[in-house]
């Protein structure tokens, strides 16, 4: 979601024929939690992650903003079985643990042979199993183990088991971005798609818009009192009825939205996407790299691409 209202800080940066705008993408302080989700199979533990993070773009209009953060080896779950961690992002640890207990209520309980645990070890804690363990109507039973309490509820496959607590952090990012203008639609999506690979291989962030990629930067109000609407400065179709910041030759802009556990993990993304973009070069149309900011005024965190080209 951006709104590029400011002037550019500077002249831009050209590598390998693509320019890179001097600007800066403006990101939030978020709260985010995490889950580790475990099934008989790695194809189960992905579609019960995949449920559970849907409806998980924007907190303007979905109460969190989710992602599959990395696929879990069994030897590295705590219950022995191919696992996805998730990452859950809102604006206070409460929300987060309002769409949490929804979630994994709605969509993780419901999975065929799944469990749920911790995902994100923090000192600050928000219920887990706050909801779901409920749904055993007297008949769920909690173990302790170590420091950790396990519910164990049943259900007709069996029983699901889910920790009792999960961390929370509050120093989370969200919002970083990266928008990507060219030629041709086609093009640029396929050049967006190589960045979400690049940036799925750094841990602790998410890219939460479908496939990683949003079509529908926005800017902040409306003349409808909406919260945001389209960022018509990058419209193709709206050059010369508004300010625009495109080129005659920009034909199609997609953005690369960018939420991390820590603002480090969100800089080592940008600069995986930056680097993945420039790698492809402009044979595929792209033409040039900016961001979407507020002209500084709104978030804490600016990630000034110059800062993060390989």
């Amino acid at each position: 979601m951006s709104d590029m209202s400011e002037a550019k800080a500077g002249a831009p940066i050209t590598r390998n024929g693509i320019t890179i705008d001097d600007t800066f993408a403006e990101a939030f302080g978020m709260s985010a939690s995490g889950l580790i989700i475990t099934a008989d199979t790695a194809k189960w533990a992905r579609q019960s992650a995949l449920t559970m993070t849907g409806f998980g773009t924007s907190v303007i209009g979905c109460g969190a903003e989710c992602g599959i953060d990395y696929e879990v080896p069994p030897e590295d779950t705590p219950d022995g079985r191919p696992g996805v961690r998730v990452l859950i992002f809102g604006f206070a640890p409460q929300l987060v643990e309002d769409q949490m207990k929804n979630r994994v209520g709605q969509c993780v309980l419901t999975s065929p042979g799944s469990a749920c645990f911790n995902g994100v070890e923090s000192s600050e804690k928000i219920s887990l199993s706050g909801g779901p363990r409920f749904f055993g109507d007297g008949w769920q039973i909690s173990r302790k183990l170590g420091k950790k309490r396990y519910w164990r509820v049943p259900v007709m496959d069996g029983e699901f088991v889910i920790e009792d607590k999960a961390g929370v952090v509050t120093d989370a990012v969200g919002g970083g971005n990266m928008l990507v203008v060219g030629e041709n639609r086609a093009g640029v999506l396929e050049t967006c798609e190589l960045a979400v690979e690049a940036i799925s291989k750094v841990r602790d962030v998410i890219t939460p818009f479908p496939g990683g990629i949003v079509r529908s930067g926005s800017k902040v109000g409306s003349k409808y009192g909406a919260p945001a609407s389209t960022n018509d400065a990058f419209c193709p179709v709206l050059r010369g009825a508004v300010d625009s910041q495109l080129g005659e030759q920009d034909k199609c802009v997609l953005e690369i939205v960018i939420d991390g556990l820590t603002s480090h993990s969100v800089g080592d993304a940008t600069k995986a996407g930056l680097a993945a973009v420039l790698e492809a070069g402009p044979s595929r149309g792209v033409r040039r790299i900016s961001a979407g900011n507020y002209g500084g005024n709104l978030g804490q965190h600016h990630y000034h691409l110059k800062d993060y080209l390989p």
